[in-house]
């Protein structure tokens, strides 16, 4: 816990710049290092495979614990909700889906590369975060080269969660854009309430695979799935024809509901499915109290 703490006082500092344009080269350490991190992982686990480890493209499981394996990927793409922060800073908004794509494509291949090596190396009993299954000096290693990513990441979500309260309070107000005491005196507490949420979450949840549940449940399926589903219908409804433009567009209509309705259901199966393995892993003296850490 002491560590997490004296690790969230960057995290503070480098989220209290008030615009993405300062934070943002930032970003491109954080994208290298976590890149080299994962690759000094997956070469970790080439060079030092888990004995006697077993793999399976399919196995038979109960709900609870495959589902825990849905919320992962969930969680991985957790980020979209800075997309409506990022495209409102943009010089040009329009270059949005070109940077949504470029992000997609690469985030997808790399997860997919990296989930596939370190499976296949370390076996079906690989450890979340993956890296922790490493040899001890490999371990330290990727995670000492991801730090840079961690403190970014993490000064990134607390700027965009204190950036959309901050714009909701003082819209059309000129503490929103000039340079007040009341403004800066706001913007230093949400920042700093911001961080402090996300440092009691992370002690106080002692295993990360259920903080991972927790958060892609409650959040991420909604930002992942079930928002981009109703944006769509609610668009083409209002402004390409009402429900003679969802007829027109049937495919899409179709796939839309399909995704809000995963949303919905990932964040209610999801919940349900993290709490019930919280509780048995309580139960059976698995992990510690919360902030023993």
């Amino acid at each position: 816990m002491l560590y997490t703490g004296i690790f969230a006082i960057p995290t503070l500092i480098c989220a209290l710049p008030r615009t993405l344009d300062r934070l943002s080269w930032l970003s491109v350490p954080s994208v290298l290092s976590i890149i080299v991190a994962g690759i000094v992982g997956m070469i970790g686990a080439g060079l030092y495979p888990t004995a006697g480890r077993s793999i399976s493209v399919a196995s038979s499981t109960d709900f609870v614990t495959a589902f825990i394996s849905v919320t992962n990927p969930v969680f991985a793409y957790a980020g979209h909700f800075m997309f409506f922060i990022l495209i409102s800073e943009m010089r040009h908004p329009h270059h949005a889906m070109r940077a949504a794509y470029t992000l997609q494509i690469f985030a997808t291949i790399f997860y997919v590369l990296f989930a596939v090596v370190t499976y296949v190396y370390l076996g079906s009993d690989v450890a979340s975060p993956s890296f922790t299954s490493l040899p001890t000096k490999w371990a330290k290693a990727a995670y000492g080269i991801a730090i840079p990513n961690f403190l970014i990441a993490g000064s990134l979500y607390s700027h965009t969660a204190a950036k959309l309260l901050f714009v909701r309070f003082f819209r059309k107000s000129k503490h929103l854009h000039e340079h007040t005491v009341l403004g800066w005196s706001t913007w230093i507490l949400l920042v700093f309430l911001m961080n402090a949420a996300a440092f009691v979450l992370a002690v106080g949840v002692p295993i990360f695979n259920y903080l991972i549940g927790i958060a892609a449940s409650l959040f991420a399926s909604w930002y992942t799935y079930g928002i981009a589903g109703a944006f769509w219908l609610y668009d083409t409804y209002h402004y390409k024809g009402g429900f003679e433009a969802w007829k027109r567009r049937w495919a899409m209509t179709g796939l839309n509901v399909l995704t809000l309705a995963a949303g919905a259901f990932i964040c209610v199966a999801g919940m349900y499915v993290t709490v019930k393995q919280i509780v048995d892993a309580y139960d059976s003296g698995e992990v510690s109290s919360p902030f023993a850490c």
